[in-house]
């Protein structure tokens, strides 16, 4: 309820509120996924880390026995891969911006010199999207009042874009790729480090260092299911089984240079 210029404007009621339909027919309410502004940039970049560090030791420990060679060049793979993630997360949000802002630039010019042929092709859009022609009409001519609206709602028909979110940091987006790239690629990492005092046996090192990756592959998985409302069952089989797939395959290189080719570490 609200009151402007003397006059009470109404919101119109729910199908529930008008007694369309009762609370026990009413559907369940859909749970939202998870939230928040790095959310995606850490469980996607910690599932990256992951599948790639467990293949590169895969692959190693297919052609050599040596946890020293696997700890080397896992290492210096990892810190160069999460510098390169970073990186390139910093500069697709930096383009991505900078592509929205000179957009609006541009839409913003063609609203204020050819405003009549702007609304025109946004009520054609309302239509197009199923609104009778005098709904399409009364709402154009209400964003008019609002030239940054109308200026949005252009973005939005004629270029599918959405107005940039000035909150956004393009350097907290590469920082968080890169910590989370670091963080998640060394989990592959763990079993090699921690039983290096207990055990020479280099098959029981793979075989924890399998058994770790899988664990923080289904916890991503989980992870990914709440961010994208999916089952998360289905979506933890998946996650696991691009491990295993990509895993498999940088062994079964690793193994055929070695047996095969002739090449020796």
């Amino acid at each position: 309820m609200a009151e402007r210029g003397g006059t009470t404007a109404r919101l119109l009621p729910t199908a529930a509120e008008d007694g369309g339909e009762d609370s026990e027919g009413a559907s369940k309410r859909p749970r939202e996924p998870w939230k928040g502004e790095y959310v995606k940039s850490i469980v996607f970049a910690g599932l990256d880390a992951i599948i790639t560090c467990f293949s590169l030791i895969s692959s190693i420990n297919a052609s050599t026995s040596s946890s020293v060679h696997v700890l080397v060049l896992g290492f210096s793979n990892l810190v160069a891969d999460a510098i390169s993630m970073g990186f390139g997360d910093f500069v697709s949000a930096s383009s991505e911006q900078d592509v929205i802002n000179e957009e609006r630039r541009v839409t913003e010019w063609d609203v204020m010199n050819q405003r009549h042929k702007e609304q025109t092709a946004l009520v054609k859009h309302y239509q197009a999207l199923g609104m009778d022609y005098n709904d399409a009409t009364m709402v154009v001519n209400i964003f008019t009042k609002y030239n940054d609206i109308l200026v949005d709602q252009r973005m939005v028909a004629d270029k599918g874009m959405l107005p940039a979110d000035q909150e956004v940091k393009p350097w907290k987006n590469g920082l968080v790729t890169f910590a989370s790239f670091m963080l998640f690629g060394l989990t592959p990492f763990l079993s090699f480090i921690i039983l290096i005092p207990f055990t020479d046996n280099e098959s029981i090192k793979f075989v924890s260092a399998c058994l770790v990756s899988a664990l923080a592959l289904a916890f991503l998985g989980v992870a990914k299911a709440r961010i994208a409302d999916q089952n998360i069952m289905s979506s933890m089989a998946i996650t696991l089984f691009s491990g295993t797939i990509a895993a498999v395959s940088a062994y079964l290189v690793g193994w055929l240079l070695k047996h095969i080719a002739g090449l020796q570490s």
